[in-house]
């Protein structure tokens, strides 16, 4: 199973709240952004707060040494997030050099990733369904731009300056044309679905139908605070014992309710539609948006598709990303060389 690494979101989330040594600043004379504070690091490299100096529009920079960035993990990101524009989505803007750092330039969403706030707020059933709405109209957007995920986590949403807006970001592990079958184990082993443990070598698995089994997750967690396939007596136990026993639970789709929960029958039943082990017999987004659960407190309309398309205009093309890329690769290279 492959391991996501130091995603954007992740480095965001390593944030300090002040003090330490401050981060390199490699825009330093830059016709167009200047640095304005540390978002956070991570061993792959780290993410500024910048500002754009012709617009005034705050952003959010990810730095990678030359060559990292040249990766098929990052080509495959920047090019799957390029074209996306919707609410719910963390828009691209463009990808640069620096003498040392390849440089993503990315909307920045002030209100911190849905992790850090559950850390801080317990949620009502009317909160995390509001949450878990924008969510799937999120991925309902990616898969009909032929983009599974395959990493949806609440490290991976976050939320605007007021908090109530949901953003998903982080296309790093996603799969380009839905029309194929995914073929590779990735995710985290939390949000793995059932279908990702079992393949076998040389099989293939719907990565559009796991988006969904990790939205489910998210759901749960929203709702109780937990984990559905962690047990608290897994603390105690070697952590190889304890992810088996995790991947088992998961592959059964061996979850419950907490004793003390007072959540709706509604709610209850969609996580069981969607905790669904079964791959074809899970349920699918349409399914959720007509969901009666789903549905309350939704805006007349707000479930009718909704699948703006960016304009090409002042879009920084994919040949120019394509080329950025394989530049930073060819220096390091010739670094290595």
């Amino acid at each position: 199973m492959a391991n996501p690494g130091n995603s954007f979101s992740q480095l965001v989330e390593t944030c300090s709240s002040g003090g330490g040594e401050a981060l390199p600043n490699p825009l330093s004379g830059h016709p167009r952004y200047e640095k304005v504070g540390d978002l956070g690091k991570g061993s792959q490299g780290f993410v500024l707060l910048c500002s754009d100096k012709f617009t005034g529009e705050r952003v959010a920079i990810k730095f990678l040494r030359r060559g990292l960035a040249s990766s098929e993990k990052i080509r495959r990101e920047l090019l799957n997030m390029r074209p996306f524009w919707h609410a719910h989505v963390i828009q691209f803007y463009e990808v640069f050099l620096t003498d040392l750092y390849v440089c993503i330039v990315m909307e920045y969403a002030p209100g911190g990733s849905l992790s850090h706030y559950l850390a801080k707020n317990v949620l009502t059933e009317d909160v995390a369904r509001f949450f878990f709405q924008q969510l799937i109209f999120a991925v309902r957007y990616c898969h009909h731009m032929k983009v599974a995920n395959r990493d949806i986590k609440l490290e991976n949403t976050l939320l605007d300056a007021d908090r109530k807006l949901l953003k998903l970001c982080d296309f790093g592990l996603s799969k380009d044309n839905n029309d194929s079958m995914c073929k590779t184990r990735v995710g985290t082993p939390n949000y793995l679905a059932p279908e990702i443990i079992n393949m076998r070598k040389g099989g293939t698995y719907d990565g559009k139908a796991c988006d969904v089994w990790a939205c489910g997750v998210m759901l749960y967690v929203m709702l109780f605070r937990s984990f559905p396939f962690e047990r608290p007596e897994d603390r105690g136990l070697d952590p190889k014992v304890a992810m088996l026993s995790l991947m088992e639970r998961i592959v059964k789709g061996d979850w419950n309710v907490p004793k003390e929960s007072n959540m709706s029958a509604g709610a209850l039943d969609l996580l069981g539609r969607i905790l669904e082990p079964v791959a074809e017999k899970r349920i699918t987004v349409e399914g959720i948006i007509n969901h009666p659960w789903y549905q309350i407190h939704l805006p007349p309309g707000a479930d009718k598709p909704n699948y703006p398309k960016r304009p090409e205009e002042g879009l920084q093309t994919v040949e120019s990303i394509v080329e950025i890329l394989m530049e930073a690769n060819n220096t390091d290279e010739m670094m290595m060389g």
